[in-house]
């Protein structure tokens, strides 16, 4: 039992006391008054708060033991992480308000703990929406659900349905049928519908939504099995609870070549119907949003379009050269028995042909806005249409967005692992992405010719690799006897027992499936030698990989404080090895500080979406994780050791490569004990990368 002295004492060092005004004797008897278990629990929470703001916990302490008296910890542990929050996104008064105010946070306790909060769920939600076949699409905030038929709006908080599971899965409903308005027609037909005849226009356009509703969710229930299931238990008594005319309705609406043009037409015999209660998945149609967002990409696309085309095109004609007659593109409908998603064929003088992706997907995009693709979108574009000025927006100077008043537009969010709150601070970092600038010097020649018999070497290595086969034993067929199999099905046999069938040995070509992404230290403290030998082990490394054929890339990072963290694209997966490769190899310089967890999530990110089966991450550094004001010491090795175990949690192999002699005393709790190494001489760095990635990938 704590006496009130013990408390005090704690008091004063977590609220620092000695700084402030803050009375600890006055507080103490506070928590005295609790019980053994409700003070450890005050006292813990307090010293988290205190990490972020001593003030924030000086007034917890002075609510929280009469809260706690009516409420259960996990309702106290949900208020104090929502202050710190708040804290983190609009500053200390606001942060005092949520403290303050904690009736009105108890009020609404239940749909904070049974509901699904649009910051947890919006990682996976992208990726589901991404799935989804059309148009890529975006997710944001807003206070209702609806869509600009680019971006999926969602509510911050669902807690209509009793339990966390079922309102992300009402979360998933409320995206594919936004989706799914974009994808079968009900933004289209909207738009050209004349609702302003009705003598209530709203009330007609709402008819036509709810219609559309009970349309879509036939169609979601085909295309999609497993959620339309899921929607329905959410609320399977809904349409049998219609009026008879909804009913009717409903069931005229679900046959599998129903379109929009049906819930338009069945706006006259329910326009003066009672309107039904809404589904749980209803969503909005603000068509004046619609219109203008379609219109501005519409004319974006039909020149994007034909520029792609036109490129395309001469491609094709350096491959196959032709009679010089001038080529015919066409669009054909696809077979009622086409496969989901290929809705039109394209044609080249009458052959089908397959485009590239980025061609296929302006073609959909406009057929999902147009229902048709036009003939004049077929024509390649002339050569004084190719300005990209015309059909692209301009980007962010690098530099200059970081100028004068700080803005965040443009920038990618990742959330930070806070060591003293023992909780995540939420779209902590504001990162970019940008290229290194290529410099085209005597880096790359004098570096292949000083180590031209290692790049052999280790090409002649990584090539072996690439053929390897390996042999496998006890297999039901193959080209050799298994002498171990055999002596112990003799046995079995000698014995009575059923002898085994698997007494062959064959080999196997192993096919590797393996995205590897580089990490690069490129802060200050990587000037000079150090910064010559990761170039020059990346040089070389390249040099070698491109006889394996594995996916690779190359990041470097840096930052200054949370606002500043960049990630430097020196190679993307999807880029081919060449001379702007080599260039920005040699344009890598050291720029700032060392902050890492920023840059493992978001490389976790992209391995994530390679979908190979084996993905590595492997960190180049010369010290450990270190920023400005409290990133440094344990709070960033936290941060960097949670950002690595999340990582892991998702199937990726991270390992670190270490020219810092310390390194032993804080990469085993990073990495583990055996996913890390310490190159003592820099100068070996270039040879030790890749013995490193052969031995990894092997």
């Amino acid at each position: 039992m704590l006496t009130a002295d013990d408390i005090a004492a704690r008091l004063d060092e977590y609220l620092e006391t000695e700084f402030s005004f803050i009375r600890s004797d006055e507080l103490a008897p506070l928590i005295l008054a609790l019980t053994p278990a409700e003070q450890a629990f005050m006292l813990d929470w307090t010293q988290r708060i205190a990490s972020t703001n001593t003030e924030i916990a000086h007034q917890f302490v002075r609510r929280a033991p009469q809260v706690l008296k009516a409420q259960e910890p996990r309702v106290i542990e949900a208020w104090a992480l929502h202050a710190m929050d708040v804290y983190d996104r609009a500053g200390l008064r606001a942060a005092l308000e949520v403290i303050q105010d904690v009736e009105r946070f108890v009020r609404h306790s239940h749909a904070r703990s049974a509901g699904a909060l649009f910051d947890e769920v919006s990682g996976v939600l992208l990726h589901f929406v991404h799935g989804l076949a059309g148009r890529p699409l975006k997710l944001a905030l807003s206070d209702t659900a609806w869509t600009d038929s680019e971006t999926i709006h969602l509510p911050a908080l669902l807690a209509q349905l009793p339990t966390g599971a079922e309102n992300f899965r009402l979360y998933k409903a409320l995206a594919v049928m936004q989706w799914a308005q974009i994808h079968h027609g009900t933004l289209r037909s909207a738009l050209t519908a004349d609702f302003a005849v009705w003598p209530d226009a709203a009330r007609a356009q709402r008819i036509y939504a709810l219609l559309e509703t009970l349309r879509l969710e036939a169609v979601i229930a085909r295309a999609l099995p497993g959620l339309g299931r899921e929607m329905q238990q959410l609320q399977p008594e809904y349409v049998a609870a219609l009026p008879a005319a909804w009913q009717a309705a409903a069931r005229q609406l679900q046959g599998a070549h129903s379109t929009p043009a049906a819930s338009l037409a069945l706006l006259p015999a329910l326009y003066h119907a009672a309107l039904p209660p809404p589904r749980l998945w209803q969503v909005e149609l603000y068509l004046q949003e619609v219109a203008a967002c379609m219109q501005t990409r519409m004319a974006r696309e039909k020149l994007l379009l034909r520029v792609r085309l036109a490129q395309w095109l001469e491609e094709q004609r350096n491959k196959a050269p032709t009679d010089g007659a001038p080529p015919r593109l066409t669009v054909r409908e696809a077979a009622d028995d086409a496969p989901p998603g290929d809705a039109f064929e394209l044609t080249l003088n009458d052959a089908p042909v397959a485009p590239p992706e980025a061609v296929a997907q302006l073609l959909t995009s406009i057929r999902l806005d147009l229902g048709e693709i036009p003939d004049e979108y077929l024509v390649p574009a002339g050569p004084g249409e190719y300005d990209p000025a015309l059909y692209t927006e301009p980007a962010d100077d690098p530099d200059a967005v970081w100028q004068g008043t700080y803005h965040e537009r443009g920038a990618s969010y990742y959330n930070e692992w806070d060591h003293g709150r023992q909780h995540y601070r939420k779209n902590w970092c504001v990162m970019r992405e940008r290229d290194v600038t290529p410099v085209y010097d005597g880096f790359v020649a004098a570096t292949l010719q000083r180590h031209s018999g290692l790049v052999a070497h280790l090409r002649r290595s990584f090539e072996a690799m690439r053929d390897e086969e390996r042999l496998l034993k006890r297999q039901v067929y193959g080209d050799g006897v298994d002498i171990d199999a055999l002596v112990e099905a003799l046995a079995d046999a000698h014995d009575g027992s059923e002898m085994s069938d698997r007494l062959f040995t064959r080999l196997h070509r192993v096919e590797r499936d393996i995205a590897v992404a580089f990490m690069v230290d490129m802060s200050g403290s990587t000037r000079g030698w150090i910064n010559e030998a990761e170039r020059e082990a990346l040089l070389l490394l390249c040099e070698a990989l491109e006889a394996l054929g594995d996916r690779y890339a190359i990041y470097g990072f840096s930052g200054v404080t949370r606002k500043r963290c960049e990630l430097y694209r020196i190679k993307r997966f999807d880029e081919p090895y060449g001379a702007e490769v080599r260039a920005r190899i040699s344009g890598v310089r050291a720029q700032d500080y060392t902050r890492m967890g920023f840059a493992i999530r978001h490389l976790t990110q992209l391995l994530n979406e390679t979908g190979a089966r084996t993905r590595l991450l492997i960190t180049l550094s010369d010290g450990k994780p270190d920023d400005y004001s409290d990133y440094r010491g344990v709070y960033g090795i936290e941060d960097t050791r949670r950002a690595l175990l999340e990582a892991r949690r998702s199937g990726i192999h991270p390992f670190c490569i270490t020219i810092d002699e310390h390194g032993p005393e804080y990469l085993p709790h990073m990495y583990g004990a055996v996913n890390y190494t310490l190159v003592n001489e820099v100068r070996q760095l270039p040879f030790k990368v890749a013995e490193i990635y052969r031995r990894l990938t092997a």
